[in-house]
C-alpha cells in the first residue's frame, strides 16, 4: 500500500506534468521558436542579469557547468553573446547579449510574457490573485533562503475557517505527535460550540494568514462573566518563527482586557513545548497539571492561567 510520502511524490509529478504541459515546455521549439528552453532562460538572464559569468549562470539556473557550456557555444556561434574578460579573475568571464542578441531575444521575451497574460487571463482577478499566491508559497515552502521573509496578517474568521481549523488539528497533531482521530473529535465539538453560543461581544477567532492560505488559529470564548477561555491554538509549520503564535495569543489578550476580563485560563499538555513557551512568555503561570490517557497516548495536562 502507498506510503504518505509515495502519495505526495505522485501528486507532485503529476503537477509537474500537468504544468509543464500547459506551458509548453516540452515542444522542441519553446515559443515557436529555434531555441530551446534552455537557451532562451540563459538569454533571460543575459538580458535582465548584470553580466553575469558561466559560474554565476550554473549557480542560477541550477544547471550543470558543460551543459551551460555548450549553451553558450551555441548562442556564441549564432552572434547572440558578448564575453569580456574579468579584471578580477582573467579565468572567468562577463556575458551579455549583442545588439543581435537583444533583438532576438525582445520578441521571445514578449512571447512569453502574452502566454502567460493569455492563460491567467483567463481568471477572474480574485483567481489570479490565489493562483499568484499558491506559486509564492510553493517557492517558498521548496527554497525559504529564495525570497525575503515570510508577511502575514492576521484577522477575524469567515465562514469555512473554523471548519480549516478542525481539520488542520486533526491532521497535524497526528502527524507531529500520534494522536488518534478522538483528538480531532475534541477540536469539532468545541468548535461546533463556538459557531453556535458565537458572542461577538465576549468572544473572537483570529485567523492568521500568509500568501492568501491559513497558517494559524486560535479562540477566546467565554467561560463565565469575568474569565474567558484560550483555545485552539495553531501554527503551521511554514509559519513558525515568524512570531505568529505569540501575536494570536496577544490579541486574544487585548481582546479579553477590553470585554472586561480579569483572567484567561487554557487548557494544554506538557508535550506542547512551543506553545508553553508562548504561553509562559506573555505572562500565563501554571496552576494546575494532571496525568491523563487521552487521543491514544499517555500525557500530562496542564491549567494555565493569566490574570488582566
Amino acid at each position: 500500500m502507498p506510503t504518505v510520502r509515495d502519495q505526495n511524490v505522485a501528486a507532485v509529478r503529476r503537477f509537474n506534468r500537468f504544468y509543464t504541459a500547459k506551458i509548453g515546455v516540452l515542444s522542441e521549439g519553446h515559443l515557436n521558436s529555434p531555441f530551446s528552453l534552455t537557451e532562451i532562460r540563459v538569454m533571460y538572464e543575459l538580458h535582465y542579469g548584470d553580466r553575469p559569468t558561466a559560474t554565476e549562470l550554473c549557480r542560477a539556473l541550477g544547471l550543470d557547468a558543460g551543459y551551460v557550456s555548450r549553451v553558450l557555444r551555441g548562442l556564441d556561434r549564432r552572434g547572440l553573446i558578448v564575453k569580456e574578460p574579468s579584471a578580477t579573475d582573467r579565468r572567468q568571464s562577463h556575458l551579455s547579449l549583442t545588439d543581435l542578441g537583444r533583438a532576438t531575444f525582445a520578441p521571445l521575451d514578449a512571447a512569453a510574457s502574452a502566454d502567460i497574460d493569455a492563460l491567467i487571463g483567463r481568471l477572474p482577478a480574485g483567481g489570479q490573485r490565489a493562483l499568484v499566491a499558491a506559486m509564492e508559497r510553493i517557492r517558498g515552502l521548496l527554497d525559504p533562503e529564495s525570497g525575503p521573509r515570510p508577511s502575514w496578517l492576521l484577522r477575524p474568521h469567515r465562514p469555512g475557517d473554523v471548519g480549516w481549523i478542525v481539520q488542520r488539528h486533526g491532521a497535524l497533531y497526528a502527524e507531529e505527535f500520534g494522536w488518534d482521530q478522538t483528538f480531532e473529535g475534541l477540536v469539532a465539538e468545541i468548535a461546533a460550540a463556538f459557531l453556535r453560543n458565537f458572542d461577538p461581544r465576549g468572544e473572537c477567532c483570529w485567523i492568521a494568514e500568509m500568501d492568501g492560505a491559513n497558517v494559524g488559529s486560535v479562540l477566546l470564548v467565554r467561560k463565565s462573566a469575568t474569565v474567558a477561555k484560550l483555545r485552539l491554538l495553531l501554527v503551521e509549520p511554514e509559519a513558525r518563527g515568524l512570531g505568529v503564535g505569540r501575536r494570536l495569543v496577544e490579541e486574544c489578550i487585548r481582546f479579553a482586557r477590553r470585554a472586561g476580563y480579569r483572567r484567561i485560563v487554557l487548557w494544554t499538555n506538557s508535550v506542547l513545548v512551543s506553545a508553553r513557551r508562548i504561553y509562559e512568555a506573555v505572562g500565563f503561570r501554571l496552576v494546575a497539571s494532571e496525568a491523563h490517557h487521552s487521543f491514544g497516548h499517555d500525557l500530562v495536562g496542564e491549567t494555565w492561567e493569566l490574570k488582566l
